[in-house]
């Protein structure tokens, strides 16, 4: 019986795709994605597609429509897939939140204390030799005890508060809606986006891309925080404004950054790539072993399901099943 063929718009961890390729042919695009045109050649015919990141557009979803019935999102993020194009063309949407969360959350922390503790710069005075290590060079700001403000109250909110439990860390959140399930786990409060603002040291993003969402932090936001503040964004890129957030640093307006994602993906602002201030990571939220197998069996079960015809966990649009079983 012929396998079903499924396309990964990108190379992954090998093991990653052993349990799908244990039902299914499996063909991987290269490190850097392929251009359209080649990209449209590689998805004709499939009947599932792993998206890792690069874009799916309109004509891409044309060349997908006769043959695939499932599109899974290696990550949490899906606003590189067009939901309501696959919706209209039948084809399922998933993605993976619980595969990123414990990972996102430990990255998010190991910003939050580079910047505070200035890693950066103590690493470069070692690496370069500078001596002598006067006792005020590189001095930070201590993490334990201080307010923690955290936008969202989902999965990965929910591991990085649970982290600042550790750390004696005063906490609040704010979302759309209060979230008493968030406030029992981890005794936060809820508070509106301008009053977290003003009185967190450390404010961490952990909300989802969206026209309501982008340059959630910007010019206005920045100027409410305190000028010790630090900001931590392992979300997506866009939610912060970097032009505003590179005035706001220059100005001393707040302390520092730590940034796992830019705004305009693979390329920071210049500004930003000189401040000592700021530290950044090449979105590499769940660049983990364990994170990348957990990632690549949660979409082989999900692409299963969808072979047999059943809803796979976590699809963003069940309306749009497909009646046609491999």
């Amino acid at each position: 019986m012929t396998q079903p063929r499924v396309f990964v718009t990108r190379s992954v961890l090998p093991e990653a795709l052993n349990l799908l390729r244990s039902r299914c042919q499996v063909d991987v695009g290269p490190t850097g994605g392929l251009s359209k045109e080649a990209l449209i050649d590689a998805v004709r015919g499939v009947d599932a597609v792993i998206a890792t990141l690069q874009h799916l557009d309109s004509d891409v979803m044309e060349a997908l429509a006769p043959t695939c019935k499932i599109i899974s999102s290696y990550g949490v993020g899906y606003d590189h897939i067009p939901v309501a194009e696959a919706t209209r063309l039948g084809i399922w949407v998933t993605h993976n939140p619980d595969s990123v969360t414990t990972d996102t959350a430990d990255l998010a922390w190991a910003l939050m204390l580079g910047v505070a503790r200035r890693l950066r710069d103590g690493d470069m005075t070692v690496r370069n030799d500078v001596a002598p290590w006067g006792v005020t060079i590189h001095m930070g700001l201590r993490v334990s005890g201080k307010n923690l403000g955290i936008v969202g109250s989902g999965r990965i909110a929910l591991a990085v508060a649970k982290r600042a439990q550790g750390f004696n860390m005063r906490l609040s959140y704010t979302a759309r809606h209060r979230n008493e399930v968030f406030e029992a786990a981890t005794g936060a409060q809820y508070l509106s986006k301008e009053e977290l603002l003003a009185s967190s040291d450390f404010v961490s993003l952990h909300i989802p891309l969206t026209d309501a969402t982008r340059h959630y932090i910007s010019a206005p936001e920045l100027s409410l925080m305190r000028p010790n503040a630090i900001l931590i964004n392992t979300a997506r890129g866009p939610v912060v404004d970097e032009e505003a957030l590179v005035v706001a640093l220059k100005e001393g307006r707040i302390a520092g950054a730590g940034l796992d994602v830019i705004e305009h993906e693979p390329h920071a602002h210049p500004e930003l790539r000189t401040m000592n201030n700021v530290l950044m990571t090449p979105h590499r939220g769940v660049a983990t072993i364990d994170s990348h197998v957990d990632m690549g069996e949660s979409s082989a079960r999900k692409i299963f399901d969808a072979l047999d015809g059943r809803m796979p966990q976590d699809c963003l649009n069940p309306q749009a099943r497909k009646s046609s079983v491999v």
